[in-house]
Parts: structure tokens; C-alpha cells; sequence
């Protein structure tokens, strides 16, 4: 059983934060049902291509990027501008332990749908809102989106090669991590507040923005700034605190390497048959590495360069030091690591046959994740969530389909 059997999770959200929170939520065993508008469901639906290939090998119109927020779902279409359908929302909401949305602030109260109004009628329940901003601020109005939060919120200033380097200047990350993370967040956050209703039996409202989680996952290099006032920019892959760490060029291609401590840089030399650098005052410590960065990082790059990555990086692992390959997608999966941990999963679908998914990282040692369901067709569930939710018939829903409201 996972550990939030039991919980039955409104899910009003689209694109990847929200989703992906009601994703881990499923995994975690509560029942998600995933509210979406009737012939076009969440926008990631039409995020392609790429689009999921059926068990023919032939081009579906199911975009990949719904596939990787929204498995163990099931989803219903429901009409928010039809009168009905904004009562099958708000019943829905009455047997929900758990609503999630990222509208715009303040668009639900057109429907009597915010927090207040639900909250009146069920103050048990926890209302996770997902915006760009927060729901007050001078900015809170704004749309926002993760390549915006990690402009304005300074990831983008740390991120790429320095300007006076080729292909200098700013760039976003390769994920939208700030989507991701806030995606966690609101989990945790929705896990804490299912434990304070275990204890309170009062519900409550959540406020999450993709912009304070942006600064918030700023750690080291925001507080390098409030503790020391340094403005940090842009020094490619490299770490601002420790030398080596980052990407070098082995003789057939990248790898990463770390040496996290003078103890690690001493096991690199040895490795690397470089006794000598522990003797040179400019790299015998970490602080003397990083103050002398321009010097140490050529000297390491000219020795990682003779020879091919695999005569680097399991000598290097067996020392004591991290280094890893830079692997695409397709080796990430072939590692041999990847594959023992099981992160990829594969559930039965009605169009792949078989659909690879990626696998939860939580491991528990008594409750388990759950994966049941593969991630939902537009409105597949709608008859069976409002029979088992609100006890609906055949006959209402069906008047209810003709009506537009679902």
C-alpha cells in the first residue's frame, strides 16, 4: 500500500509543475483524478513533436511531454464556463482531500472556485495553488512560466560560459528544473499539510510561485551574496567553490570530475601520476585551486586529455574520486546503475502495448510507490470518476455530455 492510500486528489493543473506534483502524489498511492477542458485537455497534450509511437512504430498524436507528469491519473473533461459543470467541480471538491490548480490568481473565483468559497463548505480541504508569482506581489497578475522564473530569479546569470569565452552568455538550463522543483515542493508541502489536518482536522491553503522556489534554489550562490556580497557570474560547468569540478575533455569525448576535498585532489595526482602538483603552492589546497582557477584548470585539462574516458573513470571512482562520462539520454538508460535501480519502468498501454515511463526515485522500506495506471487519454474516465465520486448515473451523465458541461 503507498503511504497516501486513501487521499483523493483533485488535480486542476496543466504544463509541468502542477502535473508533476500530482504525479508524485499518485506514485505516493492517492487516488488523482486530473480535471481537464473538454477537446483539448491539458496544453502539454499538443507539445509535440515528439509524439508517442503506437506498438506499430508509427507517429501517434499523444505528445511525449504529457506522458512524463501525468501517469497513475485518470482523467475527466469538465466545461468551467458551463453552469453544470462548475457544480460537478465544486462536488467534486467536496469528496477531494486534496485540490491542486495553477490558474491565474483570482480566474477560479469567477467560478466559485477559489479557496474561500470551498473552503466554506469543506474546510478540511487543501488547496495547493501553483502560479508564476504567488498569489500577491507586485507581479502577481503575471503569467509565468520556468525559462521566465529562472531568468528574473538569477539562474540564468550563473548559467553557460563566461562572455569572453565561445558560445558566451547567459542560457537556461537543458530541464525546466524550476517547474520540476516547484513540482516537489507542492508535494512536500501538500504532505504537511495532510499530516496537520491528521492532527487539526483543518485544512488550508497552499501558495506556491515558481519564482520563490527559483530563489530558494539559488542555496550557495544566493547566500554568497547576502553573507559575503558576491555577485557571482557565469564560469561554465565549473563550481564556484571547488577546483576541479567540472567538464573536461578526455581524448574521445567528456566526462565529469570532482575532487570534493584536498584528500580527493590528492588521489586525482596519484591517479593521474602528478605527484608533483601537491608540491606547487597554487594547488595544494582547495582555497589555493579556486583562487587560482585560471592556472589549475589547464593544467588538469592537459593531463585528462591524453588518454580516453574509460582509462579515466573507473580508476579514478576506485580512488575516491568522482568522475563520471557525460552521458546523452540513451546511455543514461543503458547504465548499468540506472538500470539496477529501476528508473525505467514500463505499463501496459491501449496504443504503445507497452509504454517506457521514467520511475519514481522515492524508495520505502515498507510502504511502496505505485504504478497503476499508464498516463490518461483525454477525458477516459469521466463516466467511471463521476459515478464513483458524486454516485452519477448513465442517464445524468449522459444528459450532462449533451449539454456541453462534460
Amino acid at each position: 500500500m503507498g503511504p497516501l492510500a486513501g487521499i483523493r486528489v483533485l488535480d486542476m493543473t496543466r504544463i509541468l509543475a502542477g502535473p508533476f506534483a500530482g504525479q508524485i502524489l499518485a506514485d505516493l498511492g492517492a487516488e488523482v483524478v486530473k480535471l481537464e477542458r473538454p477537446g483539448i485537455g491539458d496544453d502539454t497534450r499538443s507539445w509535440g513533436p515528439p509524439y508517442l509511437n503506437d506498438r506499430d512504430g508509427n507517429e501517434t498524436r499523444e505528445s511525449t511531454y504529457f506522458l512524463c507528469a501525468n501517469r497513475g491519473k485518470r482523467s475527466i473533461t469538465v466545461d468551467l464556463a458551463h453552469a453544470d459543470g462548475q457544480a460537478l467541480v465544486r462536488g467534486l471538491a467536496m469528496k477531494a482531500d486534496v485540490l491542486l490548480e495553477n490558474y491565474k490568481v483570482g480566474d477560479l473565483a469567477r467560478y466559485g472556485l477559489d479557496y474561500a468559497s470551498l473552503a466554506a463548505r469543506n474546510p478540511a480541504l487543501i488547496y495547493c495553488s501553483i502560479t508564476g508569482y504567488g498569489q500577491d506581489g507586485p507581479y502577481a497578475a503575471r503569467p509565468g512560466y520556468d525559462p521566465i522564473a529562472q531568468a528574473l530569479g538569477g539562474l540564468m546569470s550563473v548559467t553557460g560560459e563566461r562572455d569572453d569565452q565561445p558560445g558566451g552568455g547567459p542560457q537556461r538550463a537543458g530541464v525546466a528544473v524550476i517547474d520540476v522543483m516547484t513540482g516537489m515542493y507542492a508535494a512536500l508541502a501538500v504532505n504537511a499539510a495532510v499530516h496537520y489536518r491528521h492532527i487539526t482536522g483543518q485544512g488550508q491553503q497552499i501558495d506556491m510561485a515558481l519564482l520563490d522556489v527559483q530563489v530558494a534554489s539559488m542555496i550557495n550562490i544566493a547566500q554568497a551574496y547576502l553573507g559575503a556580497g558576491v555577485v557571482p557570474g557565469r564560469i561554465g560547468s565549473g563550481h564556484p567553490s571547488v577546483v576541479p569540478s567540472q567538464i573536461f575533455r578526455a581524448s574521445d569525448g567528456y566526462l565529469m570530475l570532482t575532487a570534493g576535498n584536498d584528500a580527493q585532489f590528492a588521489q586525482f595526482c596519484e591517479v593521474a601520476g602528478r605527484h608533483d602538483l601537491l608540491a606547487d603552492a597554487r594547488f595544494a589546497t582547495n582555497e589555493a585551486r579556486v583562487r587560482n582557477r585560471d592556472a589549475t584548470v589547464p593544467e588538469i585539462a592537459a593531463i585528462l586529455a591524453k588518454h580516453p574516458r574509460a582509462f579515466w573513470v573507473e580508476p579514478m571512482n576506485a580512488a575516491g574520486v568522482p568522475c563520471a562520462p557525460i552521458n546523452d539520454v540513451a546511455q543514461m538508460f543503458s547504465d548499468p546503475q540506472v538500470r539496477s535501480r529501476g528508473m525505467r519502468i514500463e505499463l501496459p498501454d491501449p496504443v504503445a502495448g507497452t509504454l517506457g515511463l521514467i520511475g519514481s526515485p522515492m524508495r520505502f522500506s515498507q510502504s511502496t510507490v505505485e504504478y497503476h495506471l499508464p498516463p490518461p487519454r483525454l477525458g477516459e474516465h469521466t463516466d467511471a470518476v463521476l459515478h464513483d465520486w458524486l454516485d452519477l448515473g448513465a442517464e445524468e451523465v449522459a444528459r450532462l455530455r449533451a449539454s456541453g458541461a462534460v
